[in-house]
């Protein structure tokens, strides 16, 4: 075979999945080349996430795309786990909006994913190559090289600075690599049934824990339905799937099968597995080729935004060459240590669903009723307080070692008003940029010429916040160089006022970097140039 075709990337993607084309979006719209490799023929349409939360939907607003992904979601989604008898003993709902989105939100994948291959479509950098597989790779100090096949059997040649591999939990770039991938795979498999025109029409998700045959049944966007049930011991995936088993299983939800409209169906495997190693040199590893987990709190595909987020401004950095790339090893630092809480928290919910023991079912129902009446408890489970909140401790950030200190955490997203008195919310105005956040004063006040030199050509935006009314101020002096915003509710004066600093620095992943006050700020931002190693 001769080659049919060289491609030249900054940075390959292999998988055309929502984490690979998240990064590439991302990466596109700083500038950097890309190119996607993708084995398939065309995205995949087959049942898959139905849970996005409100940080993936505030990675998506990074790429210019939520308002298209948006109408394909259903907010405030509640998750409801029902006794065998029907009665509700855990209704999560969450209502609060931190970070400018709902924390719950039903959705189509392959309506959301085909967004972000669309999005695609303006950068003229960017290549995506369906119908490719690989079929060796190997690095060097100077970069990568892929060998792949086209649909015509044809080889081609992918040379990349670095590779992202997106590409799936049983990931050939991870097994090539010989990386482990610990945990443990789920002694039961479970089948998931979409149905169009939704015989149900009720909102919400139910979790059923019948101890005969546990089962899920969801309403998603646009009239869909989703049934998963339990796989029993002997049963196929080919046995379930003929038409008379699927309406055997469905005549146990609703009162008859008849004209129902089954768009499609598939058996699952719930694995629970983490890659010991996110990044071997020049190739790093992303969603469910990091890390794999159970569906039950709609985490695995959140946890593969939250790696597309903290990677692809990192990689940016260091391609643009402003950063060096040692700071790609930030990102298993601060990465997998949460993923790992995503997997556990997972296994724990599906447990509850369907506990290992029937005497565990009596014991969970009992505790269950009892707990729900204790109004914090209730709050608890509410406010969704019980998953557990990306928090860095260690990586691209400063941190004083304060226990309760919100450095390493995302920062909040609240409408803001404009000088213009347009009001829009705050990634708005920060963009794909750093951002110097001050309450009330110049963020620039404190920092030396090198260092707002040394701001700028990261790419940063300056930000002061005033309460909203102060703009009806004629005597107000605008800083140059600095965006003004004001604070309509009180939402970010109650955020500072739960810290002892008045600055924040902000990352392009909207976590908090830094603190400081304005007279520590030009100290802080050079101990945290030496932690983004930059150049």
């Amino acid at each position: 075979m001769s080659n049919k075709a060289n491609y030249m990337a900054e940075v390959a993607i292999l998988g055309a999945g929502p984490v690979g084309l998240t990064i590439a979006n991302y990466l596109s719209k700083q500038g950097v080349q890309v190119t996607i490799i993708e084995q398939l023929d065309s995205l995949i349409d087959y049942p898959r996430a139905i849970g996005i939360d409100d940080e993936s939907l505030r990675t998506i607003q990074s790429l210019g795309l939520v308002d298209q992904v948006l109408p394909h979601t259903t907010p405030n989604h509640a998750m409801r786990f029902l006794t065998p008898k029907g009665r509700c003993f855990a209704d999560i709902q969450p209502l609060t909006r931190e970070f400018g989105f709902s924390r719950r939100n039903a959705f189509i994948q392959p309506q959301v994913d085909n967004v972000l291959l669309e999005g695609l479509k303006q950068y003229d950098k960017t290549k995506v190559l369906f119908s490719r597989n690989l079929t060796e790779f190997h690095q060097d100090a100077s970069g990568v090289s892929l060998s792949i096949t086209n649909k015509a059997g044809e080889a081609e040649i992918v040379k990349a600075q670095y590779l992202i591999a997106c590409d799936g939990g049983n990931s050939i770039v991870r097994r090539t690599l010989n990386i482990a991938f610990d945990g443990e795979t789920a002694p039961n498999q479970w089948i998931v049934i979409d149905i169009d025109n939704d015989p149900l029409a009720t909102p919400h998700i139910y979790l059923c824990c019948d101890p005969v045959r546990p089962y899920v049944s969801a309403a998603l966007p646009h009239g869909i339905r989703r049934f998963e049930f339990m796989v029993m011991p002997g049963e196929t995936q080919e046995e379930l799937s003929k038409p008379e088993n699927i309406a055997k299983l469905l005549s146990k939800v609703m009162p008859t099968t008849d004209g129902i409209d089954v768009i499609r169906q598939r058996v699952y495997t719930h694995n629970a597995r983490i890659a010991d190693k996110f990044r071997v040199d020049r190739i790093l590893l992303a969603g469910d080729a990091a890390h794999i987990m159970p569906v039950w709190q709609g985490q695995g595909y959140n946890s593969g935004m939250r790696d597309a987020f903290n990677l692809a401004w990192k990689v940016a950095l260091v391609v643009q060459g402003k950063a060096g790339a040692e700071l790609l090893d930030s990102y298993q630092i601060e990465r997998k240590d949460h993923a790992k809480a995503m997997i556990d928290l997972s296994v724990m919910a599906g447990h509850v669903l369907a506990p290992p023991k029937k005497w565990q079912g009596f014991v969970r129902d009992g505790i269950a009723y009892a707990l729900n009446y204790i109004k914090p408890i209730k709050q608890y489970l509410l406010e969704m307080r019980f998953k557990p909140m990306p928090k860095y401790h260690d990586g691209a950030l400063v941190t004083s070692g304060a226990k309760d200190s919100p450095v390493g955490k995302m920062f909040i997203q609240p409408e803001v008003k404009l000088a213009t008195g347009e009001t829009v919310l705050l990634d708005e105005v920060i963009g794909n940029d750093f951002a110097l956040i001050a309450w009330g004063v110049d963020p620039q006040w404190g920092l030396s010429d090198a260092a707002i030199k040394q701001w700028k050509k990261l790419g940063v935006k300056f930000i002061q916040v005033i309460p909203a009314v102060q703009f009806n101020n004629a005597n107000r002096k605008q800083p140059e160089g600095v965006i003004t915003i004001g604070d309509i509710g009180t939402d970010i004066r109650t955020w500072f006022g739960k810290t002892s600093e008045s600055v924040v620095v902000l990352r392009p992943d909207r976590f908090v970097a830094a603190l400081a006050i304005p007279q520590t700020l030009d100290q802080v931002s050079q101990q945290l140039f030496a932690k983004l190693h930059v150049k």
